[in-house]
């Protein structure tokens, strides 16, 4: 397993948050998740405008082994859309915290990131997994 970013969120439902300096967020899913799925062949983002609440479905990766929905961490409207992903769901497998993102969000509340974990908080929860 890779070195967990320190600059970013974790949510229990393997979702990574980053804080952009215009007070969006960036959201994506795990090394580790993208690892227990496996090669990625399809990737499902939400529409752009959707208002989304804390911990909703709100898009789809599948892989050679599983299709898994994903939540958002928290409650915001989606911004700005990885459309790259439609064509190369693979750059998920490839770079989950870079280039694999999946949608930037608005926040609803700024107090929002305090209900998910750091990066040592997120390793210990999977290790006990």
């Amino acid at each position: 397993m890779s070195e967990l970013p320190g600059d970013l969120k974790y949510s229990k439902s393997h979702e990574w948050v980053r804080v952009n300096d215009d007070g969006t967020v960036t959201v994506g899913i795990t090394d580790h998740a993208q690892e227990q799925l496996g090669d990625m062949v399809y990737v499902e983002v939400p529409e752009q405008g959707r208002e989304l609440e804390a911990e909703e479905a709100c898009a789809v990766v599948e892989s050679v082994k599983a299709a898994s929905d994903v939540y958002t961490p928290l409650a915001g409207t989606v911004v700005e859309v990885n459309e790259a992903l439609t064509d190369a769901p693979e750059t998920v497998n490839q770079d989950a915290y870079g280039a694999g993102w999946l949608m930037k969000l608005r926040p609803a509340s700024g107090d929002a990131l305090n209900d998910l974990m750091d990066p040592d908080a997120y390793q210990a929860f999977i290790d006990a997994e």
